[in-house]
């Protein structure tokens, strides 16, 4: 899957109740088999939430923006399922309503809007957000508690 298929949002503040865990809008424009083949088995079942990991790595940084990759990859092999190019603001908006939100549970949800077939959503209570070199930066990841890194 290439990376332009994708654009990356999250649900602005005045769409969605304070109450409400933030959610990652991932609109997916390129061939739905194809997305639909990397999210799931053999089988065409499509992996649940406790399968996956969400992490977020900065490739490009200036004076007012930084780039990176936000991916998904397969708890138990490793293997990226998605990349998607995006802006490290919104990863950390992301994270900081997560940890804001009124529910408590510090989670968020990934929204995967395919073209021909129903949106795929998962929730999620962790993200991994790195520097570019790779380094862990625990400030600005959604760490639950009690996981031990």
């Amino acid at each position: 899957m290439r990376r332009d298929h994708f654009t990356v949002t999250v649900r602005q503040p005045d769409s969605f109740d304070d109450t409400e865990s933030p959610r990652l809008e991932i609109e997916y424009t390129g061939p739905t088999e194809t997305l639909t083949a990397q999210l799931g088995d053999d089988h065409g079942n499509l992996y649940p939430s406790n399968m996956l990991d969400a992490g977020f790595r900065v490739q490009q940084s200036d004076d007012e923006h930084e780039q990176g990759v936000f991916s998904l990859t397969h708890r138990m092999t490793g293997e990226y399922l998605l990349e998607v190019n995006v802006e490290a603001d919104t990863i950390r908006d992301v994270v900081r309503r997560a940890r804001n939100a009124d529910d408590g549970n510090g989670s968020y949800f990934i929204h995967i809007q395919r073209r021909d077939d129903d949106p795929v959503r998962y929730e999620m209570d962790a993200l991994l957000f790195y520097d570019s070199d790779g380094q862990l930066v625990r400030q600005q990841s959604l760490i639950p508690s009690g996981v031990e890194l």
